[in-house]
């Protein structure tokens, strides 16, 4: 995509600079680090030029399912990070080591237990590792699916 600058009148490139790109999001201590992360990323897919479509839309699930876990089960989020090439990373670092673990089987009508398979099942990867004070766990979606997804009709 191509539009054209203000002060040279020549093409400018929108979306992704050619060798990819992070952004970062500080979350210690924000209240509310669920929404904060969902307008961050938001924000970052339109200007990488991956939103409006279904995958965008599960691209926002799976950094909500992230970022809450991170705040129910292991001392809070630390940072969001969103990296894009190939494909749109999304890294979520809390303060604790233990790495996550699936359950078997969601039970029907018990609340929680849901989240790493709905990760799982939105994206095309998924991990975690060990850092110095805690733990990223991340997830990815090739970038292929977030620019030819299904709009989403709005």
């Amino acid at each position: 995509m191509e539009t054209i600058g203000p002060e040279t009148g020549g093409p400018v490139r929108v979306g992704l600079p050619l060798g990819g790109q992070r952004r970062r999001l500080a979350l210690t201590g924000v209240r509310g680090p669920v929404a904060k992360g969902r307008d961050f990323t938001r924000q970052a897919l339109r200007d990488w030029g991956w939103d409006g479509t279904e995958t965008a839309e599960d691209s926002l699930l799976l950094v909500s399912e992230l970022l809450t876990n991170a705040s129910l089960h292991a001392d809070g989020c630390h940072e969001l990070v969103l990296t894009a090439g190939d494909c749109l990373r999304i890294e979520v670092c809390d303060g604790t080591t233990t790495l996550p673990h699936r359950r078997p089987a969601p039970q029907r009508g018990i609340p929680g237990g849901h989240g790493l398979h709905i990760v799982e099942r939105l994206s095309d990867r998924w991990g975690a590792h060990a850092l110095e004070h805690g733990k990223a766990v991340w997830a990815e979606i090739e970038a292929s699916r977030l620019v030819s997804g299904r709009p989403t009709g709005r």
